[in-house]
């Protein structure tokens, strides 16, 4: 591939925006619980709170993920939630990373204090999987391996909050490992844990490109789960607190510091008396800081299962920090005003390597790393589209095939009709043209309505084989972690 100029890639690379606000959660509830004492302070008049959260990347480009989670750890900590009460999920590669101007901390807005200390490390480095997040969420000690062996171990009173912070494409969640977190497989693990009978309500927050697909035509009523998501099935979700925008980090960070959903949601929690405010207020808030009204930017914030849910108090999930008593919630809220620009998730690496470039002195190594960089991340973009566009074309013919791979569903159907399917599509694509990458799950809709269309596995193969006759050296088309799938 003919390699692209640094400056013409520039004008491609950072997509920003006008955000204002609005939308967030809430849950509702079911069960009795049976010999649990609940005079402990993260236990509501009704059950024990529980709490998993979980950063889905690793990179310092993605530096923004794990300080939602830290940030969201320090938030439930303030709240009352004890330690042993909340399993975290992070790759832990950011604190101490040669580029963290601040060795040791993580900040999740510009002026704002450092939420990695204390933050337990249950589950770190490749010990971050799928399998350990559903044993995690099922109680089930016995199937973690590796990290704390600290699981959800709930009754059926008590109340369970996760929260995931991580890139996402149609039907799909990343993971640092391989594979991925996959729609299917998260709600058929959360109607397991319903029919454990082993939590009362539970309330998921999902910061995610296309996470309304996470859980559309997916999460049935009656499991007493409440959801909401950064964005709805078919849209991107945002970072905030990045180089260039306003508020901007401090000058030596060359990267976003956070997700707009994620830091809206914990912005507003951290200035409130959670006993007077309920899932519903704060889901109305930080939809209309998400959505970046007056633009073609922002994200809808969505909400989805047992919405009636939303009239449960915050406390319930997350407790309430008692400085904060004289704070109630009101509609015209002090919540922190929307910023001038946001980033598309998808383009953070790119805002991190161009930031890096920028500053880096003329004739410094790091000024040569960053431009490999970004023409490596580049290069990867474009023979991920490319390869991905010439399947469809090659299955569905020069006229169809666009059309075939970009057609999104009515609103409630769900993604795929055959998730096993869609799995197989993804990995006979990387056989033959490489890993997807946080950037190449964006195509994830491509593969499902392949399969959709009634496409058989051989056929796939000799689509793929064709399109791509060899996998490219770049590290983001590597497969040395296994398939996506």
């Amino acid at each position: 591939m003919t390699p692209v100029p640094v400056a013409v890639l520039l004008l491609s690379l950072i997509a920003f925006s006008a955000a204002a606000r609005q939308n967030v959660i809430k849950l509702p509830s079911q069960a009795s619980r049976f010999f649990r004492p609940n005079n402990d302070g993260d236990s509501s008049p009704s059950g024990t709170r529980w709490a998993v959260l979980v950063a889905g990347s690793s990179g310092y480009w993605n530096y923004r993920h794990q300080a939602d989670v830290c940030h969201a750890y320090q938030l439930l900590r303030k709240g009352g939630l004890k330690e042993e009460n909340i399993v975290v999920f992070m790759y832990d590669d950011i604190a101490d990373n040669e580029e963290n101007p601040r060795k040791g901390i993580i900040i999740n807005s510009p002026h704002g204090s450092d939420v990695y200390q204390g933050v337990p490390k249950d589950y770190t480095g490749d010990d971050v999987t799928v399998d350990n997040l559903f044993a995690v969420i099922l109680g089930d000690k016995t199937a973690v391996k590796g990290g704390s062996g600290k699981v959800v171990d709930s009754g059926p009173n008590d109340h369970i909050f996760i929260f995931y912070s991580d890139h996402g494409g149609p039907g799909v969640l990343g993971m640092p490992t391989s594979p991925y977190l996959y729609a299917d497989d998260l709600n058929d693990v959360l109607k397991k844990k319903h029919a454990s009978g082993t939590y009362k309500s539970m309330v998921f927050y999902l910061e995610a490109c296309e996470s309304g697909s996470i859980f559309e035509g997916l999460l049935e009523e009656g499991l007493n789960i409440y959801a909401t998501t950064a964005s709805n099935a078919v849209e991107s979700s945002w970072g905030t607190y990045c180089p260039g925008e306003e508020p901007s980090p401090p000058p030596e960070y060359e990267t976003c510091l956070g997700d707009l959903y994620s830091v809206a949601w914990m912005e507003d929690s951290g200035v409130h008396n959670l006993q007077t405010e309920t899932l519903r207020q704060q889901y109305e808030l930080v939809k209309k800081r998400t959505i970046g009204a007056g633009s073609s930017y922002g994200s809808h914030v969505m909400q989805y299962g047992d919405v009636g849910l939303n009239k449960d108090k915050l406390d319930l999930y997350m407790g309430t920090n008692p400085a904060n008593d004289n704070f109630t919630f009101v509609d015209a809220n002090s919540l922190t005003p929307p910023p001038s620009r946001v980033t598309n998730q998808r383009d953070a690496d790119l805002v991190h390597f161009w930031d890096k470039y920028r500053k880096a002195p003329e004739g410094s190594t790091r000024k040569t790393e960053a431009q490999k960089q970004v023409l490596e991340a580049m290069s990867h973009r474009l023979h991920v589209d490319n390869s991905v566009k010439l399947v469809g074309k090659l299955l569905f013919g020069i006229s169809e095939g666009s059309e075939v791979l970009n057609k999104v569903r009515s609103a409630g159907q769900p993604l795929a009709d055959d998730w096993t399917c869609l799995k197989n599509m993804v990995r006979a694509f990387e056989r033959h043209c490489g890993s997807l990458s946080q950037y190449g799950i964006k195509h994830m809709r491509s593969f499902a309505n392949i399969c959709n269309a009634g496409i058989q596995m051989e056929q796939m193969e000799e689509a793929a084989s064709q399109a791509c006759t060899s996998i490219p050296s770049g590290p983001w088309s590597s497969l040395h972690r296994g398939f996506s799938a």
